[in-house]
């Protein structure tokens, strides 16, 4: 499953095609963000890639959590969002 960083100055339109192609490609997708500003981007992210897939007939769901990851030494919390197709 493809893991995709997001952050604060990420372009929301380049992040949504990467949703939409693995998607497409391995029917899953996972984000990571840390912070506001970043998870502000892949929920806008997510609304785009939604668009890219609905001429396919693709929906999607998303389910997030909290995850501790460590950058440089040091423990932080994200929100890692899982994004698969509706069933």
């Amino acid at each position: 499953m493809s893991l995709l960083r997001v952050g604060s100055q990420s372009d929301p339109n380049k992040v949504a095609g990467a949703i939409a192609g693995t998607i497409r490609e391995e029917a899953s997708c996972q984000i990571q963000t840390i912070g506001a500003g970043a998870l502000n981007q892949a929920i806008k992210s997510l609304a785009i890639a939604r668009g890219f897939l609905a001429p396919s007939g693709i929906d999607l769901i998303c389910y997030p959590a909290f995850v501790d990851v460590v950058i440089d030494g040091n423990e932080r919390t994200a929100i890692k969002l899982f994004i698969e197709p509706r069933q």
